[in-house]
């Protein structure tokens, strides 16, 4: 049954992909809603595999692994996929490339599905190039050379760091003599090899020194980014160190230090650049990098407050920046403007996006009860158990820096005084996909027990978490 399950979520999303443009050449309206079938069955057949994993479950079976984990990240990763298809329906409607868009949009999910339940280092590193292959298209989905060369460029970077990281897989299959993770439970890997795969996972993670692709991914169409933002693209990094590092293999606590150090650096880096641009998705995009290194401090710091709060960050950033991103797509679509000098006042004719987007930014700022504040309250507590108290000061500061350039980004969207034609807020789908985040973003916060109480079972499966 669990088998069955997982490749139903893998494999659905990947063989329906291929269906997709064939519909397309008959019925538009029969592709769209095949397409969101699709990553609905994915999404409930990991869904269904959450009381198995709670109650202590986990297999693996051929190159999959099924464990708590897992289906945490394929759970939410699948269900804000599924949100951000549902508002393509209108956002992409009017558009060219729309075979293409949903076939990518898909395979990427399927991609991320099959990454995330890989128990091989090469079927992981496989769908981790397919998500790469597929974003290269999305980023660059409107064609002008300005937006071909931003997806070059998000393409060479993280393709870049996936060759560095497979030179360490090659070196772990030398030392094991195994792809199989399963089969490497507890091993300790030379610091070398941990480099390299580290150069992979902060280039997909969009970190310093190699953040600036994430940026300037903003040229895609605001569903891409918000996948490539969300629960998604650039968690893959942080998912896949805690696959390895935490649950898998034991690393030197010279990593414990540098990791959450150079995390610091791009926190502070971006956070920096989203005080001072005036483009909306830039900003929201600096935001994530700096949210980033927020969950790579709590998995990184070692002990299981930390962990605990990194992965519940994983959810609650997911569900709260897909909100911002999906809004800036609205206002985008309505005001043809991305330029923030140039809105104001939007809260006049857009109250309920309004109210939404400062949920979601209520809850990326850490402000109490949404969900953002327990992960980010867990993260920098983590730290401070781990006797990292210089670094959770700097994080702090991180955090008021977010404070900060969300109240600015909001104020000069939504108050003022108007500066251009007011229009309402547009398609009820379209605007029902972010009220949705941002209640979850809320909801996330008020029964935050339950998230809680199964971070604590996932972290308990990790021996590389100190107790």
């Amino acid at each position: 049954m669990q088998e069955t399950l997982v490749l139903l979520s893998v494999f659905t999303p990947i063989v329906g992909a291929f269906v997709l443009p064939l519909l397309g050449a008959v019925s538009k309206g029969a592709r769209n809603y095949f397409a969101l079938l699709l990553i609905a069955i994915s999404c409930l057949a990991s869904l269904f595999l959450l009381p198995y994993v709670a109650s202590g479950g986990a297999l693996v079976f051929f190159v999959f692994n099924i464990d708590a984990l897992a289906v945490f990240m394929a759970s939410i990763s699948s269900f804000i996929g599924l949100i951000i298809v549902l508002y393509s329906l209108d956002y992409v409607s009017h558009y060219e490339n729309q075979n293409e868009y949903y076939f990518m949009v898909i395979l990427f999910l399927g991609a991320m599905m099959g990454l995330v339940y890989s128990d091989n280092l090469i079927a992981l590193f496989i769908f981790w190039e397919i998500t790469a292959l597929a974003c290269w298209r999305l980023i660059g989905f409107f064609r002008s050379p300005k937006d071909v060369l931003k997806a070059d460029k998000a393409f060479l970077i993280t393709v870049f760091g996936a060759v560095v990281m497979l030179l360490g897989f090659v070196g772990i299959f030398g030392l094991t003599g195994t792809f199989q993770l399963s089969a490497m439970t507890g091993k300790v890997i030379p610091g070398l090899l941990v480099g390299f795969i580290m150069v992979g996972l902060l280039s997909k993670s969009a970190t310093f020194p190699f953040h600036t692709w994430l940026p300037d991914a903003g040229v895609a169409p605001s569903p891409v980014t918000a996948l490539l933002h969300a629960a998604v693209l650039v968690k893959i990094g942080v998912y896949v160190f805690a696959r390895l590092f935490l649950a898998t293999f034991h690393i030197d606590g010279f990593w414990h230090v540098f990791i959450p150090g150079l995390a610091a650096v791009s926190m502070l880096v971006s956070a920096g650049a989203a005080m001072i641009d005036t483009d909306m998705k830039r900003i929201i995009a600096y935001s994530t990098v700096s949210q980033i290194a927020f969950i790579f401090l709590g998995l990184s710091v070692g002990n299981a407050t930390g962990a605990i709060g990194g992965l519940l960050y994983i959810m609650m950033h997911g569900l709260a920046k897909g909100g911002l991103f999906l809004s800036a797509g609205v206002i985008e679509q309505n005001m043809k403007t991305k330029d923030i000098t140039k809105l104001g006042g939007l809260i006049r004719t857009m109250p309920v996006l309004a109210i939404a987007f400062l949920f979601c930014s209520f809850s990326v700022m850490g402000m109490p009860p949404f969900g953002g504040f327990f992960a980010k309250y867990l993260v920098i507590l983590g730290a401070v158990q781990t006797n990292h108290i210089i670094l959770a000061s700097v994080y702090i500061v991180g955090a008021f820096m977010t404070i900060l350039y969300l109240t600015r980004l909001f104020s000069m969207i939504f108050l003022g005084e108007p500066k251009g034609l007011l229009v309402k807020e547009g398609s009820f789908l379209m605007v029902f996909c972010v009220a949705l985040l941002a209640a979850l973003s809320l909801l996330g916060g008020i029964f935050i027990n339950y998230p809680f109480n199964f971070m604590e079972i996932v972290v308990k499966s990790m021996p590389g978490v100190l107790r």
